[in-house]
């Protein structure tokens, strides 16, 4: 785990954009489960994170004119259970830091993993959420 102090900045950089930082199973498993479109993010301190996938999300989501219904994010190296249960949600994709997932009435219906986030440019990633958000939202 990291000292808080280290995370409290990345935290609120998707806080302040209307994220719902989840920090139990039991937040996870009803804010998935709710009814609507709610987008995930498997936040962390890596440079990916920093330089693409948390602009990616607040770009895509500012833009968008079809949006999620509700925006959530875990912290990955932080609340364990948390991020374990939003894992487990995600199979069969297997564990990514960071990593973007679009559920619909509790189904998940579109991943971002890290791998499409570290090796992409930041407007690619950015399409690719809008898309997903016309496609389910």
């Amino acid at each position: 785990m990291y000292p808080e102090y280290m995370v409290a900045p990345i935290r609120e950089d998707l806080t302040s954009a209307g994220f719902e930082q989840l920090t139990t199973p039991e937040q996870v498993e009803q804010a998935i489960n709710s009814e609507g479109t709610v987008l995930l993010a498997v936040n962390s301190v890596c440079g990916c994170a920093a330089a693409k996938a948390r602009p990616a999300l607040k770009i895509s989501v500012a833009a968008a004119d079809k949006k999620p219904t509700k925006l959530v994010t875990v912290f990955a190296g932080m609340e364990q259970e948390a991020v374990a249960k939003a894992r487990e949600l995600m199979l069969p994709y297997p564990p990514s830091s960071p990593s973007i997932a679009l559920f619909k009435d509790g189904e998940l219906v579109h991943m971002i993993e890290r791998y499409h986030i570290e090796g992409n440019e930041l407007n690619r990633i950015v399409d690719n959420l809008q898309g997903a958000f016309e496609e389910y939202c």
